[in-house]
């Protein structure tokens, strides 16, 4: 389950995240609306609680980021577009 708190600072965040255009993304995610709904790697649930998340991110430029990601709008388009990277863990 992906619940994600996203920090201001990259030294905080445990994976830097770049919003990208559908295209060039890593990874398509879905919001979902409750803790309960989120699965994986590509359907999170955002918080505003730093300790009810599992995964700290901070979003950064292109060049800097661990992770591409582009939000989309359907639960079925969510998912890896590229490999997954050994280090990334957003669960």
């Amino acid at each position: 389950m992906t619940v994600v708190f996203q920090t201001t600072s990259p030294g905080e965040a445990q994976v830097r995240v770049a919003l990208v255009a559908r295209g060039k993304a890593d990874l398509l995610v879905h919001r979902v609306s409750s803790r309960g709904l989120a699965h994986g790697d590509a359907l999170w649930y955002v918080t505003r609680d730093r300790q009810e998340a599992n995964v700290r991110i901070c979003f950064v430029s292109e060049g800097m980021a661990e992770v591409c990601i582009c939000f989309v709008d359907s639960l079925g388009e969510a998912g890896w577009q590229r490999p997954r990277p050994p280090r990334i863990n957003l669960r």
